[in-house]
């Protein structure tokens, strides 16, 4: 079995003023330098506004952040967006693209998803592509169907497990407290990785970190990260918090 090293990722989204933001960074850190040699990895990705000061807070703590979007291009005439380079240059490894939230709310299409996969991925940032179908696709038997049609349009083209994680997210069970099943999420993620390897080919797909993120929190980490094809979490809510995210990690 290939080893793939467990991501643990926050998403913060729109959550959270200065000091609230170094606060937590703050406080992970602290955690993380307490630990020594950890077997995951730990992502924070806050708002834009703040990722300079909590890149400054994480500072030599062995955390990485990174941004919640980033635009396809380099840079111009974007007013309101965030270029994948400013992202690199203000300390990101990473950039989620595709969460359900920016599909939902700002339109975007698989297409435009991967050309911004593409943007991290061209500066150097490992691009979070965020899948997942909604509940009436569910209800309707077609969550294999969704999420393998949005791994092929949504996963650019020289891709790479060193420069893309997935991470499956049912819209359903995003902050609602409600999951699937153990077993659900383990046929899910063994197919997204199928799908995977259709796009990059077997090695890399094997390689390639698969997330789960749908209210992930302390009470079912353990279960989910043990699970074959889940490779950590993308994390909402438990991130806001310095000892939810931290037990989450430490299921790991």
């Amino acid at each position: 079995m290939t080893a793939r090293r467990t991501l643990i990722a926050g998403n913060w989204k729109m959550n959270g003023l200065s000091a609230d933001g170094v606060a937590l960074a703050s406080g992970l850190a602290d955690k993380m330098k307490g630990a020594g040699a950890v077997n995951f990895e730990m992502l924070v990705c806050p708002p834009a506004a703040l990722i300079s000061k909590v890149a400054d807070a994480v500072a030599g703590s062995g955390m990485e952040v990174g941004g919640q979007d980033c635009h396809m291009n380099e840079k111009g005439a974007h007013t309101g967006d965030t270029s994948a380079a400013l992202l690199k240059d203000l300390g990101c490894g990473y950039a989620i693209v595709g969460h359900s939230e920016r599909r939902t709310d700002h339109a975007e299409s698989d297409e435009i998803v991967a050309a911004k996969a593409a943007a991290a991925q061209a500066q150097g940032l490992i691009a979070v592509v965020c899948i997942g179908e909604t509940e009436a696709q569910r209800d309707a038997g077609q969550t294999l169907e969704v999420n393998g049609s949005q791994i092929a349009g949504s996963v650019p083209a020289g891709s790479t497990a060193a420069n893309t994680v997935i991470a499956y997210e049912p819209v359903w069970a995003i902050g609602t407290g409600r999951t699937p099943t153990s077993a659900e999420v383990q046929d899910v993620h063994a197919y997204i990785r199928g799908e995977l390897a259709k796009k990059i080919g077997d090695d890399e797909a094997a390689k390639t970190r698969i997330l789960y993120g749908g209210s992930m929190n302390p009470k079912n980490a353990k279960e989910l990260l043990a699970l074959a094809d889940v490779d950590g979490g993308l994390i909402g809510g438990a991130s806001l918090k310095v000892d939810d995210f931290w037990a989450v990690a430490e299921s790991a």
